[in-house]
């Protein structure tokens, strides 16, 4: 089963490997899971280490001369190796150690293939860095976005780099935003999937360089994939130069949402 995996293309091996971390998760669930002390009130559990283990093992049989950056065991190979892994076991830790199913599980070749696997719906949202799908129930369709929900995650979380001229929080209570859009707030970037899958309009984020970051390079592969408008809180392209992150299912939403953001950086300067 193991050597099978060295026959998979790229797509492949993430979909595969998403899906090993995503087994784990979900056998874990609902047990009493040890925690790990990352400090500044974060933590990993166990079943964040089970299934970074159980990721890294499907890459390592079918790509193992590729390098892994892993969110809980680092870097393993050369960090600018040609061909890299990123890998984020369990995206919503919190979520998960108090019972809720609100999770993702991440792994992307860095500029390639990538997927978002859900363990608790079973989707597994992937790309092979040309289209986007999603496959469930052993079928797979591609993803269409489409703001037609007007529900709009943002993401509340700590740290918030880009105040006071940008708070996540002031967009919440932009006048226009209320009017167009219903505001949704999650932990998880399991919201970059729905983006790409037309269940919301958009996802809002700050934060610095995310492309590399093993939390949201899946996600973004999956959305630049799908269609998505993908660019930092400034409205340019996302990278070392770039800050947070707005991804939309199409240039209308986008494009509102650049305009709130900018009416609350510009009240506050």
């Amino acid at each position: 089963m193991i050597n099978s995996y060295a026959d998979l293309d790229d797509a492949g091996v993430a979909i595969a490997a998403a899906r090993a971390g995503a087994d784990v998760v979900h056998t874990l669930y609902g047990r009493r899971l040890t925690r790990i002390d990352k400090g500044a009130g974060d933590f990993a559990t166990a079943a964040d280490v089970e299934a970074e283990k159980a990721i890294l093992d499907v890459i390592r049989a079918a790509r193992p001369d590729d390098a892994v950056l892993g969110e809980e065991g680092g870097q393993q190979g050369a960090a600018d190796a040609v061909r890299q892994w990123l890998v984020d076991p369990l995206c919503g830790t919190l979520n998960y150690a108090v019972g809720n199913m609100l999770v993702a599980v991440n792994v992307a070749l860095r500029d390639g293939a990538a997927a978002v696997a859900d363990p608790f719906s079973g989707e597994v949202f992937f790309t092979d860095g040309e289209t986007a799908w999603v496959r469930q129930n052993g079928g797979d369709a591609q993803l269409a976005p489409t703001p037609a929900t007007q529900l709009v995650d943002v993401n509340l979380d700590p740290p918030f780099p880009g105040a006071p001229g940008f708070r996540a929080v002031d967009l919440l209570a932009h006048p226009g935003f209320v009017e167009r859009f219903r505001p949704r707030v999650v932990s998880t970037t399991l919201a970059l999937a729905w983006v790409a899958a037309g269940k919301r309009a958009a996802y809002v984020t700050d934060g610095g360089d995310l492309s590399g970051s093993v939390h949201f390079a899946a996600g973004i592969a999956v959305c630049r994939a799908a269609g998505c408008v993908v660019t930092g809180i400034d409205g340019g392209p996302i990278g070392q130069a770039g800050r947070g992150l707005v991804v939309a299912a199409d240039a209308e939403t986008h494009g509102l949402l650049m305009s709130m953001i900018r009416s609350r950086s510009q009240n506050r300067t």
